[in-house]
């Protein structure tokens, strides 16, 4: 799963250094990341994954890490089971 999300950044993100140097707890706005990019990571990983993040999880601060986003997709998960 964190690969999925290391390449969606990567694909979306238009952040400076690849996510795969990036730790996982590093605050991906203060590299750069815009809202716009945050958005279509978002809706690469929903596509990746067949799930929809809900609106109360579409908060700056569950996208403001690769360990937040895996943290919201494994609650997806667990929600879908």
């Amino acid at each position: 799963m964190i690969d999925l999300v290391r390449q969606a950044i990567d694909e979306n993100g238009r952040l400076p250094a690849p996510a795969c140097d990036i730790a996982d707890n590093a605050d991906l706005y203060e590299l750069g990341l815009t809202s716009f990019a945050a958005v279509r990571i978002m809706l690469a990983l929903e596509d990746a994954y067949g799930v929809q993040f809900p609106e109360h999880m579409l908060r700056r601060r569950n996208f403001a890490s690769i360990a937040a986003i895996v943290s919201c997709l494994h609650a997806l998960e667990r929600k879908a089971a």
